[in-house]
């Protein structure tokens, strides 16, 4: 974090300070080790042989957490202002440290449950993390024709396997909700042949050719759909990230040559300033 404190920082507002501190990566690399300290804590209070060895150590272990964070968040205020509010990185940190200072008597702390929301902001702290999320956001427009074709497939396929199965397997087929959940089990690929098409096709040889196909279409092409669509996404954002950043880079090489460029016409003025013949006396 002293990186961030260089000579080039002593005539530099408190507030320019500030915002150079919190995006050095030596304070980034200290917020995540924060919280990953906090999320073991908080993972030891859920076995009770842990709380009763080490139950004040681990609660002041969250409070310090929770203290730490808040400076951290305050902090990022003070030095970002309204652009903090505009970030919606910054809001979701935000959100998270407020859960904790909910108060306990409370009819809303039950949210204080979902203090673990806090190794979330891992995903706001490494960039790698950060990429993969913001990529997932920027799918889901892409995501949406996908669920409205999977959405279809189920309802054609629950309408089928209700009038074909319902009276074979009643709990499994014998409405379009039951139909519907047992489809998406069967997506999902969890004991479908033992559970489900095994013990109908001992009364219906042919219905392999209803279920197969609704494997093989499901399971391995529309889940590979939004495997696409997400990687996609990741290779796009990636790339836009890369040129942004190789422009950035391209516009601070011009900038340091046009200085130096300005430097050496300075310094040549100065020496022809030198050379020139004085005046006669």
């Amino acid at each position: 974090m002293t990186e961030a404190l260089t000579a080039d920082d002593a005539g530099a507002s408190p507030r320019a300070r500030a915002a150079r501190l919190v995006s050095t990566p030596g304070f980034q690399r200290a917020v995540a080790g924060l919280i990953l300290l906090n999320a073991g804590a908080l993972g030891l209070e859920t076995w009770p042989p842990a709380v009763e060895a080490l139950g004040g150590l681990l609660r002041f272990v969250d409070r310090a957490a929770v203290l730490l964070f808040s400076a951290e968040i305050l902090l990022r205020i003070y030095a970002y202002r309204g652009r903090f509010f505009r970030d919606p990185w910054g809001v979701f940190d935000l959100l998270v440290v407020a859960i904790a200072w909910l108060p306990a008597g409370t009819s809303l702390s039950v949210l204080r449950a979902f203090r673990i929301l806090r190794v979330l902001r891992l995903a706001s702290v490494v960039p790698s993390l950060r990429l993969v999320v913001e990529a997932m956001l920027a799918s889901v427009p892409g995501m949406a024709s996908i669920i409205l074709l999977m959405s279809l497939l189920f309802y054609v396929a629950g309408v089928i396997a209700t009038s074909l199965y319902g009276d074979i397997a009643p709990d499994r087929f014998g409405s379009l909700g039951a139909s519907l959940f047992t489809l998406f089990q069967m997506m999902t690929l969890e004991s479908w042949a033992e559970a489900t098409v095994r013990p109908i096709l001992e009364q219906r040889p042919h219905a392999w050719m209803f279920f197969v196909p609704f494997i093989l279409i499901a399971t391995f092409v529309v889940l590979n759909l939004f495997l696409g669509v997400i990687v996609s996404s990741i290779q796009t954002l990636s790339a836009s990230k890369a040129s942004e950043e190789a422009e950035a880079a391209r516009a601070e090489t011009q900038a340091d040559i046009a200085t130096v460029l300005r430097e050496l016409r300075m310094l040549r003025a100065e020496v022809a300033a030198q050379r020139a013949p004085s005046p006669p006396g």
